[in-house]
């Protein structure tokens, strides 16, 4: 593939980095104001109470950006992939229906629960486990962050995972959750290591992750889809590891962990000489740059959540989610 066509020379400007900021915690005790700080105190990363009021400010910001088909509207409410994924279907959305979304129906999440883990520095997070009005029976697993007190809960990570596939998680006697280490050695995988591992084993295979939609299947899927009647389709995956993209893993009760990363997947779709690629759908072509003649590349960005065993063993994905985010004609 020349320099000009590589997809890897195709990027877009990250979101803000993640900054690890020294904020304090003020806390009154009998003998008067005590100064905690935040990044050195093991503490829990929010309540009960300001963890269900940021699901509730989350989901009422994604239904009026959703109804108008306006980023704008909760741009202050994701960040990382998720930001990536909601920010570029709205673009396409607009485009194509400047007046709103016109199946546009509210997004409603019941049944939430909570797992906030006790932590020293930053980012502050936690998981909401909720029921959703769509997606069917799956549950929806958001992964809240910030990066000092004075930011809001953003929501970095969102998937869909089977009601009987999300773990149980370890807690301490007044409940709050474990969070594991990006560092962390005694895992079947580091966490840190994952999006790497999973990007690698994508193009070359291996035995890190388990059969599944996401490994197997879809490896298979892109085989099959890579060579077609008078054109041919490459594909480039690379880790996402960085700022608003870090990993963030739960330990569960078996010693696992429940680890959350994220993916960039490029597919080049060119055709054969004397041909051209077939007219993609209008919210891809809502987000194409260039004139679509003999080749178009596609950008995505994926976020997964997957379970890594404690020790030895396979690594299983449980839920992907994946949007496209630019494309270019050539």
């Amino acid at each position: 593939m020349s320099r000009d066509r590589d997809p890897r020379t195709l990027r877009r400007p990250a979101r803000s980095a993640l900054i690890a900021t020294s904020a304090t915690a003020l806390s009154l005790t009998a003998s008067g104001c005590v100064v905690v700080h935040g990044e050195r105190e093991i503490l829990p990363s929010t309540t009960r109470a300001e963890a269900a009021r940021a699901l509730q400010e989350f989901t009422t910001a994604y239904n009026e950006a959703d109804k108008a088909y306006d980023a704008t509207l909760d741009a202050d409410h994701t960040t990382g992939a998720l930001a990536d994924i909601d920010s570029a279907r709205l673009k396409a959305g607009k485009a194509n229906n400047p007046e709103g979304n016109p199946r546009h129906t509210p997004l409603k999440l019941t049944d939430a629960k909570f797992t906030i883990p006790k932590k020293a520095g930053w980012p502050r997070w936690f998981v909401a486990d909720a029921a959703g009005n769509k997606g069917g029976t799956a549950r929806w697993l958001l992964v809240f962050t910030r990066s000092s007190l004075d930011d809001p809960f953003q929501v970095a990570y969102l998937t869909l995972v089977a009601p009987e596939k999300v773990p149980q998680f370890k807690k301490d006697a007044d409940g709050w959750a474990e969070s594991v280490p990006v560092n962390s050695t005694d895992l079947a995988t580091d966490p840190g290591d994952l999006s790497r591992t999973y990007a690698t084993y994508l193009k070359s295979g291996g035995e890190t992750f388990a059969d599944g939609a996401h490994t197997s299947q879809w490896r298979a899927l892109r085989e099959k889809n890579g060579k077609k009647p008078g054109m041919v389709t490459q594909f480039i995956d690379e880790p996402l590891t960085n700022g608003d993209y870090a990993p963030l893993a739960l330990r569960t009760t078996d010693g696992g962990a429940l680890v959350f990363f994220t993916t960039r997947h490029y597919e080049k779709q060119t055709a054969y000489a004397g041909t051209s690629v077939p007219a993609p759908n209008k919210d891809v072509l809502a987000l194409t740059k260039g004139e679509i003649k003999q080749s178009l590349t596609m950008e995505f960005v994926s976020n997964e959540v997957a379970l890594d065993p404690k020790g030895p063993g396979k690594v299983t994905i449980l839920g992907r989610i994946q949007g496209l985010t630019s494309a270019e004609g050539s």
